[in-house]
């Protein structure tokens, strides 16, 4: 057997999880109803990789997963799991190799590729695929739209401004701000799907997505917005990100970067969400970020609101869910409980503070007599 059943693993993640308040078998909403007893070896040998691919592969379920995996991820329990042979490969792999620019367009092949109709059931109706600004709105809709008007307000966009969107995604920024701001611009992604939407949802705007590595781009730009990209860059190329990025914007421009952030500075992702959903994906960190920054931009303003993430996400598995009967025939079965943990899971991060949601203001010499801060 692959994952011998041993009442050793057993009774060390039933240790566990007793710091957790979970259960095995229990009647409680985050409670585990384990179905397959080879699960306790896998998750030792395999840590998050081992649980993710259980639940997908229906050895376990809980009937709310993300009260699960919040109290999993709140009680750190995974420091107390052995390394498992995953997460070195992750680290030798985030060491050793620059994935993010030997295989520029794989996440855009295996992540935002999968199928616009997925993503149009999902996200708002501007299909925004970032995180939403949750103070004063009510629904999904509310909080993208307030989001991208928080940006806008926060590079100070007037008409006839020429703006660069770096990973533009279905051109939902660039609509918003060329329709409520009189701006024009260009976005760069590198999904086919999503370049060939985004164009034909904006071909009245004088806006364009170009299906194109952000290294690519030429030209000068007066704002330059970066939504929920930055996480594909990889530590290697933060520096050479920003670099780029202070050759495209003018010399009294301004710079906004929107990306979760970690709260310690890593060289490698999480081994499951590599695997199925962003390939070679990496959270900076506030250390990292400010070391590539050097002498290249002050930092003008820090927003931290990575809370509203769990609410962003939970609204996305809400729709997924309701959209599933609609989308099952084109997605199997194992699709559909590795998407569900992939919102769960992420949400539970968010929930508990594991990770953040930062929008950063830059600007190339400072903002003259200072810059005023937009919530």
């Amino acid at each position: 057997m692959p994952f011998a059943m041993s009442d050793t693993a057993k009774r060390f993640v039933q240790t566990q999880l007793a710091r957790t308040q979970i259960e095995i078998g229990g009647s409680r909403p985050w409670d585990v109803q384990v179905h397959n007893e080879s699960l306790y070896g896998r998750v030792l040998s395999q840590g998050t990789l081992g649980l993710g691919e259980s639940y997908m592969d229906g050895w376990w379920d809980a009937e709310a997963l993300d009260q699960f995996l919040f109290k999993l991820i709140q009680a750190n329990i995974q420091d107390n799991f052995p390394k498992d042979l995953a997460l070195i490969g992750s680290v030798l792999k985030g060491k050793l190799l620059n994935m993010q620019r030997r295989r520029v367009t794989e996440v855009g092949e295996k992540h935002y590729d999968i199928g616009n109709d997925l993503y149009a059931a999902m996200l708002d109706k501007r299909m925004i695929y970032s995180c939403g600004y949750w103070q004063n709105a009510s629904d999904l809709d509310a909080a993208q739209e307030a989001k991208l008007d928080l940006i806008c307000r926060k590079v100070g966009l007037e008409p006839g401004m020429r703006i660069l969107d770096i990973g533009s995604g279905w051109g939902g920024f660039l609509q918003f701000a060329a329709e409520r701001y009189g701006v024009s611009g260009v976005g760069v992604t590198v999904s086919k799907e999503q370049a060939a939407l985004a164009n034909e949802r904006t071909a009245h705007l004088p806006v364009e997505t170009k299906l194109l590595d952000y290294q690519a781009l030429d030209g000068q730009f007066d704002r330059i917005i970066s939504i929920g990209m930055f996480e594909h860059v990889g530590y290697k190329n933060y520096r050479a990100y920003f670099e780029k990025a202070a050759r495209l914007l003018v010399p009294d421009g301004l710079m906004l970067l929107h990306t979760i952030g970690g709260h310690s500075s890593t060289s490698h992702g999480d081994p499951w969400s590599e695997k199925y959903i962003f390939p070679n994906g990496m959270l900076p960190s506030i250390a990292q970020i400010g070391k590539a920054t050097e002498s290249l931009f002050v930092i003008e303003d820090w927003h931290n609101f990575g809370a509203d993430y769990d609410t962003t996400l939970m609204a996305w598995h809400e729709r997924f869910v309701a959209a599933w009967p609609q989308l099952k025939d084109q997605y199997d079965e194992r699709f559909y409980r590795m998407w569900r943990y992939y919102l769960n899971v992420f949400a539970a991060l968010f929930r508990a503070r594991n990770i953040s949601l930062w929008q950063v203001v830059l600007s190339p010499h400072g903002v003259p007599g200072g810059y005023t801060s937009v919530r």
